[in-house]
């Protein structure tokens, strides 16, 4: 474990491995012509395409988590760029129905093999894609995920009998201010 990584709190390596995720992925699907954030579009498209459904860009945020005003610039940008496909919903003119062309398709089947490639290499130290760590690392951030945003927040009281707690939390603050987060 490195000395960034000792004493930071859950929050801070999340971000970390986030963060080093995104730069690994928009690395490996660059050559493709995507970023990490358009794959995610593409990839989670091909998804529900071979699932049978043709989502609105609104279903499509919900899914990816991403912010709906976000996901209509990518898409506008892949439309542009041949991979996606926009059209009107007949059934409500204010939706807009997403797809892949067949190029899209072919992009997106590429790119999903060459992320899962780099899945396995990243998550190998927890014994790959199919490894019992990996697939207990998974549920641990699936349940993280649905914790809704607007759980209500206890915040911590600083009681005198806890200004131990106040001085911990203090050190653990500064410790994560003397950290860059660009150091791995």
């Amino acid at each position: 474990m490195s000395s960034t990584s000792e004493h930071a709190t859950p929050g801070f390596l999340v971000w970390r491995l986030s963060t080093k995720w995104r730069v690994a992925v928009d690395r490996a699907v660059a050559p493709l012509g995507l970023t990490h954030a358009q794959y995610s579009l593409v990839a989670s498209l091909y998804g529900m395409h071979r699932a049978g459904r043709r989502p609105s860009q609104r279903q499509l945020a919900d899914h990816t988590g991403l912010e709906p005003l976000y996901v209509s610039k990518l898409a506008r940008a892949l439309e542009a760029a041949g991979v996606v496909d926009r059209t009107r919903d007949p059934a409500d003119p204010r939706a807009i129905r997403l797809s892949l062309t067949e190029d899209g398709r072919e992009v997106s089947r590429r790119a999903i093999a060459v992320v899962q490639g780099l899945l396995e290499q990243l998550l190998e130290p927890l014994g790959g894609l199919g490894g019992e760590r990996t697939k207990a690392f998974s549920h641990e951030l699936a349940t993280l995920l649905d914790v809704p945003l607007d759980a209500p927040h206890h915040a911590p009281h600083d009681a005198p009998g806890d200004a131990h707690l106040a001085t911990h939390r203090d050190t653990h603050i500064e410790s994560h201010l003397d950290s860059h987060p660009d150091e791995e």
